[in-house]
């Protein structure tokens, strides 16, 4: 130990008499106490390493940057639409399954003795048609609550909720998530919608990231992103109508093997089809299977459906990305959850939205009438159960195939894909009403096949063309929400109709679709001929978010809220002017938007100043303590 410490005590005086020597005065060169070498120019280095790269092009990196955004809204929208696809192949395919098994007399006997199965589907099928009726109330609310992405999340998680009840049968399982998934249908839909329609404006930004507006975060120039809107949504309802398609299979591959045959049990007893029938099926066998599904064989195939929903799930919440930036989503809660509550309301003044109401309701009431009306009273009462598969496959390809024709849009007016809808549509229902085919007739299944590719196609234009017309119509992203949840809900008031209408003749039922078809082209040519004129609509006026608080995130004098605040002032300033127009002449116009410019002008001072006496009381605070 002591040799140890000699040999460190050595080494330090050796070390000592090398080092130089500092100068009496004080005065010492950092150049000279640096090491030569190639490690003695620290400096030089640094310069070199912060400096500019000759091999970096700042210009080439940019164009990477936002070819990488663009691939990423490319994702979001296909992880979007292939969730929704996925979460309602599994939806409408276990309601298929569970309609019919429950609807067979002896698989509830033996399944399930005196629980009252067919009564429990009753109150089923109310909690998924009646609940959506009170959606307008909340769903503006949860969107901006929860955010956009989140809501998809939610709604596909109680829809996999749904799937699971199915485990265990009974009262106080099916008809709770039966109300749950009532209550969640208008939510995913606006959800969807608007999702869409802000994927088409980013991917706008991305493209065009040079431009003054876009790097401003200022309003987008009206009609600039149309052709995205176009794009985007029209892919979406390709990839969804899939879900018909595969929503059939598993009627293909797990019913299809236990269903009777059309001639002997099933249409036995049924007199009338299509235009002379009423209800569903008049006459339908209570039993339809030759025999029982094992309960083995049911939990393997609602396990593949659980899985399927959960998937859908992982992808809305790992493939889908945000609709909106995080300080977006902070503003559009920051207006008040008053006013988020009442815009809707407000927006129906707008007579844009008025005026497409009939076509709202009329794509309701196709939806629900091409899967009970059109495949039951006229398919599967024709044909037999064992088709309806079939019917349902050709349905759905249809829809998706046809909904391609909505690109013609980027070269054809915007009308095209609405009123072409209702061109296809309008004659079909006309032939409907004169044709009653005959029960048990499978010779007539390839027209049955023709008329629902031919309906198909006027429903894949109809709600493509619906869903890219608001997009067009209402750029603004804080609007977009409230716009596609009013959209939704009256297709939910349509599908309460049909609901109701159940027992109804066939021919009832045609002329209601028919008169209702004819209305909303009337009213959509109304609105088309009034902006052609430039007529004036109303508009609500959108808050602005209140985030001038103590300890809350925006604290720099410049951020994303104040950079654009005066253009925001100015476009209030005509919104206002605008609804004045519409309400006085003249003079008053004049006088009036003067007078509201003052008031809203003077109260803008008074706040900036209170926000300032604020701010300076609160750093008086802090020197203070």
């Amino acid at each position: 130990m002591m040799a140890e410490a000699d040999a460190e005590e050595n080494v330090y005086r050796e070390a000592v008499a090398e080092s130089p020597v500092a100068p009496p005065n004080g005065d010492i060169n950092i150049d000279e106490l640096l090491p030569d070498g190639p490690h003695g120019n620290i400096q030089g280095q640094m310069e070199e390493f912060l400096g500019p790269q000759p091999e970096y092009d700042e210009e080439e990196e940019e164009k990477k940057y936002y070819r990488r955004k663009k691939l990423g809204v490319v994702k979001n929208v296909l992880g979007a639409s292939v969730g929704g696809m996925i979460i309602y192949s599994v939806y409408m395919g276990l309601l298929q399954m569970q309609l019919i098994l429950h609807y067979d007399e002896t698989y509830r006997e033996v399944k399930y003795g005196n629980l009252g199965l067919e009564d429990i589907d009753k109150k089923m099928l109310m909690g998924i048609n009646v609940t959506p009726i009170i959606a307008l109330l909340y769903t503006p609310i949860l969107i901006r609550f929860l955010g956009t992405k989140w809501m998809m999340f939610l709604a596909s998680g109680i829809y996999a909720l749904f799937v699971s009840t199915n485990y265990w049968e009974r009262y106080y399982t099916l008809v709770p998530s039966a109300v749950a998934i009532g209550a969640a249908i208008v939510p995913l839909w606006a959800s969807l919608g608007n999702y869409i329609t802000r994927m088409a404006q980013q991917y706008y930004e991305y493209v065009n990231y040079k431009e003054d507006h876009v790097q401003e975060q200022k309003k987008l120039p009206k009609g600039a992103c149309h052709r995205y809107v176009i794009i985007f949504q029209s892919v979406f309802f390709i990839i969804f109508h899939v879900c018909c398609h595969w929503s059939s299979h598993f009627g293909l591959f797990f019913l299809h093997q236990f269903l009777s045959d059309y001639n002997l049990l099933l249409l036995y007893n049924v007199k009338h089809c299509g235009a002379e029938g009423s209800g569903m099926i008049e006459g339908f066998n209570r039993t339809v299977l030759k025999h029982l599904p094992r309960s083995l064989l049911l939990i393997q195939v609602e396990s593949v459906l659980m899985g399927a929903a959960f998937l859908s799930m992982i992808i809305f919440l790992a493939v889908c990305g945000a609709a909106y930036r995080p300080t977006e989503e902070i503003d559009l809660r920051s207006i008040g959850w008053g006013n988020i509550f009442q815009l809707p309301f407000k927006h129906l003044r707008d007579y844009r939205l008025r005026l497409l109401i009939p076509f709202f309701i009329y794509s309701g009431l196709d939806s629900l009438f091409s899967v009970t009306g059109l495949t039951l009273s006229y398919g599967v009462c024709t044909v037999g159960l064992e088709w309806l598969y079939l019917l349902v496959m050709v349905y759905g390809l249809s829809c998706s195939l046809f909904s391609c024709l909505s690109l013609s849009l980027l070269r054809l007016p915007r009308y095209v894909s609405l009123l072409g809808g209702a061109v296809i549509h309008g004659p079909l229902l006309v032939f409907l009403l004169f044709w009653s085919p005959a029960p048990r007739s499978p010779d007539q299944l390839p027209y049955l096949l023709v008329v629902i590719a031919l309906w198909g196609m006027g429903s894949a234009l109809n709600k493509t063309g619906l869903s890219i017309l608001l997009g067009m119509l209402y750029e603004d992203k804080e609007r977009l929400d409230f716009v596609y949840t009013i959209y939704h809900w009256w297709q939910a008031i349509a599908i309460f109709i049909v609901y109701l209408w159940t027992g109804l003749i066939m021919r009832a039922k045609l002329s209601i679709l028919l008169v209702i078809l004819l209305l909303a082209c009337f009213c959509y040519w109304t609105m088309e001929r009034r902006l052609a004129k430039n007529m004036h609509f109303r508009l609500p006026r959108i808050p602005r978010p209140k985030h001038k608080v103590k300890g809350y995130r925006y604290l720099e004098e410049e951020n994303s809220d104040e950079s654009n605040s005066e253009e925001s002032d100015e476009d209030d300033d005509e919104e206002q002017q605008e609804v004045i127009r519409e309400d006085f002449d003249g003079d008053a116009v004049s006088q009036g938007s003067d007078s509201t410019r003052e008031r809203r002008g003077g109260a803008r001072g008074r706040r900036r100043r209170r926000d300032d006496d604020y701010e300076q009381a609160g750093e008086k605070e802090e020197r203070e303590g």
